[in-house]
């Protein structure tokens, strides 16, 4: 298991001027199954608040040509999905799944402040993860608040977010993901 506390990614929120623990902002089981040559791994976010704007992963690129798919376990979640020209997001609950397509930097959100959100994915073992962009500009295009979406201003052009639905069955054939 491996944890990310807010010391590995304050530089990533809003605002986390201010605090002064570090807390743990979620926990990744890598490897939990390998099967077909894929990688199965589980994410488990507790509900927390950073300020105003709610907990979520570092978000990161693929450096290689991979897409992912991720199944909300419990809870519901927000993925934001990002590239040069494009930023949607989709909520999806227990059940649901979405696909991370290639060439897209992905966050995941819990926008639930009780709830805890655990998520699966499926990915090549071959997956390179880039976390540079989203460090240099300290987040995604934009964040989750109380107040809904804010765009980060440290990007020169910032494309118009879109809403995209979940999948709400899980793909039985996984080789688009090799």
């Amino acid at each position: 298991m491996e944890t990310r506390f807010l010391k590995d990614m304050g530089d990533v929120f809003k605002n986390s001027q201010g605090l002064n623990d570090n807390p743990p902002l979620y926990y990744m089981y890598r490897g939990v199954k390998e099967e077909n040559g894929l990688r199965y791994d589980i994410t488990v976010i507790p509900p927390r608040m950073i300020n105003d704007e709610f907990v979520k992963t570092k978000g990161h690129y693929h450096s290689t040509n991979h897409g992912e798919l991720y199944i909300v376990l419990k809870g519901q979640g927000i993925f934001l999905m990002q590239k040069e020209t494009d930023a949607y997001f989709v909520k999806a609950s227990q059940g649901q799944a979405i696909i991370i397509k290639p060439g897209y930097a992905h966050i995941t959100i819990n926008p639930d402040s009780e709830n805890v959100l655990e998520m699966a994915n499926w990915i090549s073992p071959q997956c390179e993860s880039n976390y540079q962009t989203i460090q240099e500009n300290k987040g995604a295009y934009y964040y989750y608040t109380l107040n809904g979406w804010v765009k980060n201003q440290n990007y020169k052009q910032v494309p118009e977010l879109r809403e995209e639905e979940p999948l709400n069955e899980i793909p039985k054939d996984l080789t688009f993901l090799k």
